[in-house]
């Protein structure tokens, strides 16, 4: 099990379009081309998993279907975040053919039971490295809740998010980067953000 560190930036658009040309000139190079990323997330009737996220609970965990493009090719996620760190486990769901099964695919999970389609989350995401650090860059966040809602809702805001190895000194990462450190769950916003929107209709 290999945990790591994984560091949130939430940025404007100048302020991202900013901090990675000043990394490219710190020597970031590209691992590979952009690519757009899909997850379904799941959770209980009653939220659990984004209340767990919302309150800092540890340990806790997000559990999602992800694609990339228009691939057919679906991968079950679990993301837990731990005292000692956070690791993924990940799955290749070979029964599932199209976008209507993973919406239909009812996950279940050993404390939580039987769980439901939630949230509908996409975004074009860019991959650098720079030193021992992966860094990615999100942008065009979309989310869609898929219980009380067909519409798309845009967030204004985009993601830096580097992932360094465990024992890397925070001082590094801290010199490297102008901005102040900040939560950004993609589920947690993208319900908050739906929600918000649909009670405002």
């Amino acid at each position: 099990m290999n945990f790591r560190k994984e560091i949130k930036f939430r940025v404007s658009i100048n302020e991202y379009h900013k901090f990675k040309s000043y990394l490219m000139l710190r020597g970031m190079k590209k691992l590979y081309d952009s690519r757009n990323v899909n997850s379904i997330y799941f959770d209980t009737k009653i939220l659990d998993m984004f209340h767990n996220s919302e309150e800092g609970i540890l340990p806790r965990k997000k559990i999602r279907i992800r694609w990339y493009n228009n691939s057919k090719q679906f991968f079950l996620e679990t993301k837990i975040s731990s005292i000692e760190g956070r690791f993924k486990k990940i799955s290749h769901l070979k029964e599932l053919k199209n976008l209507d099964d993973a919406s239909l695919y009812i996950p279940f999970d050993i404390n939580l039971g039987f769980l439901n389609s939630t949230l509908l989350v996409s975004y074009q995401r860019s991959y650098f490295k720079l030193d021992h650090m992966r860094i990615t860059f999100d942008q065009y966040i979309n989310y869609k809740h898929l219980i009380k809602t067909n519409r798309y809702y845009t967030d204004p805001e985009r993601v830096i998010e580097i992932k360094a190895p465990i024992g890397m000194s925070d001082n590094y990462i801290e010199t490297l980067v102008p901005y102040s450190t900040s939560r950004f769950s993609k589920y947690s916003r993208g319900i908050l953000m739906t929600e918000s929107a649909i009670l405002d209709v």
